[in-house]
């Protein structure tokens, strides 16, 4: 059965999905996007997605075309018609196309919003070969734009510093500005150090994750230190150990960043009870 997706008000075959090659997303990168994470058939952390939907939005001066509810129920609607257990609902809203290429926004009034969904399947989502040996980091340099803090869809630098990790033999990159970590190139980036929990503050400099904020309330309802703050490249190669959060890895150990090695190589007991509870929580609150 051919993957059925959303295109603006319509569920089509992928096949037959259609957007215009003067959409604003494909000539300007000029869209935000969420992924939400599927377990169970389950949405999990919607709500917090949506939440930050909207405030991407905001602070682009984007419309959405449908309200969060609605989107609600296009997320299970995709889900069912797909059939998806594990997997991932991915959410584009870009503003549109006017017709032909200009730089100036079009007045929303008369061009409306693109709204794209589509499903992945991702058996074993859950239960990753990698969470189990930890994956491989290096350090490069952060040179993205200074509002990181949207969820855009200007990803070509994070592609890039994949492909860089890629052809060193390693999984990510954690990217680096005056000397200190902001975060992964999809996800954000932490270290456990006297099994303290160390991550860099919220600004416009990272992400504000949806999974890195129910992350730290668990470790927080689990009684774990946590301190907000940058943190160096070469704290982090000194760290007992380190992890990354993100909706479709959800809580993933790092156990090599730079060819130095973390702990005795494998996934510590902090981030390994934290990918533990988180899963176990998320089950629960699913939608």
């Amino acid at each position: 059965m051919s993957r059925i997706v959303y295109v603006d008000g319509a569920y089509v075959p992928e096949e037959d999905a259609r957007v215009s090659v003067f959409d604003r997303g494909f000539l300007f990168a000029d869209g935000v996007y969420e992924v939400t994470s599927v377990l169970g058939g389950k949405l999990i952390d919607f709500g917090g997605h949506a939440a930050r939907l909207e405030r991407s939005l905001g602070e682009l001066d984007m419309a959405c075309p449908v309200t969060m509810d609605e989107l609600l129920g296009i997320h299970r609607e995709l889900v069912r018609v797909n059939e998806i257990d594990e997997g991932l609902v991915y959410l584009q809203v870009t503003r549109g196309s006017a017709g032909d290429r200009e730089f100036e926004f079009p007045d929303p009034a008369d061009v409306p919003s693109t709204l794209v969904l589509f499903t992945q399947s991702k058996p074993g989502l859950a239960d990753s070969p990698k969470a189990k040996k930890g994956i491989k980091v290096i350090s490069i340099p952060d040179i993205r734009w200074g509002r990181r803090d949207i969820k855009t869809v200007q990803l070509l630098y994070p592609s890039v510093g994949k492909m860089m990790a890629k052809k060193e033999g390693c999984d990510d990159a954690w990217m680096i500005e005056d000397g200190h970590v902001t975060e992964g190139t999809s996800n954000n980036a932490y270290i456990v150090k006297g099994r303290k929990i160390i991550t860099r503050h919220l600004s416009n400099d990272i992400l504000h994750g949806i999974t890195r904020a129910a992350v730290l309330h668990l470790a927080r309802e689990a009684q774990m230190e946590i301190e907000e703050r940058a943190f160096t490249i070469d704290e982090a190669m000194a760290a007992d150990e380190a992890f990354v959060t993100s909706a479709s890895t959800f809580v993933m150990p790092v156990v090599e960043i730079d060819g130095e090695t973390l702990g005795d190589g494998t996934p510590g007991p902090v981030a390994s009870r934290l990918r533990e509870i988180y899963l176990e929580e998320s089950r629960k609150s699913a939608i």
